[in-house]
């Protein structure tokens, strides 16, 4: 019987061989119990275009400002500002479309709440 972790990867490996076939860039994400991490990779696999977690400095700053999330990176809250985040950075790279890719995590909660940030900054998938 596979843990929960393994059943995690398998479901992402399905998902980049969809993605590898569409060649386009991909916005990944990961998500700890303290952080979310979100990445914009190449088409080829081959670089990492731009980055954005809660972990960063200046967003802890911004995070500990807002009395509503009160410095915690691992809420709803959170994940909204990485996804605006990492459209600001995806788009100053050159990237306007992407895949959402998932990592085999479910579509809800802070995943779903970075992907509707990202959307509303402006990215496409």
């Amino acid at each position: 019987m596979l843990s929960k972790k393994e059943q995690r990867i398998r479901r992402s490996r399905q998902t980049r061989a969809r993605i590898a076939v569409q060649r386009v860039a991909r916005l990944t994400v990961h998500r700890t119990n303290l952080h979310i991490y979100a990445r914009v990779i190449s088409e080829d696999g081959a670089r990492v275009l731009a980055t954005a977690s809660t972990a960063e400095a200046d967003v802890r700053k911004e995070l500990a400002g807002d009395s509503k999330i009160a410095g915690k990176g691992g809420n709803v809250a959170a994940a909204a500002v990485i996804g605006r985040r990492i459209a600001e950075k995806a788009k100053a790279a050159g990237v306007e479309k992407v895949a959402f890719d998932r990592a085999g995590f479910a579509y809800h909660g802070r995943v779903k709440a970075l992907a509707e940030a990202a959307r509303e900054a402006g990215l496409q998938f």
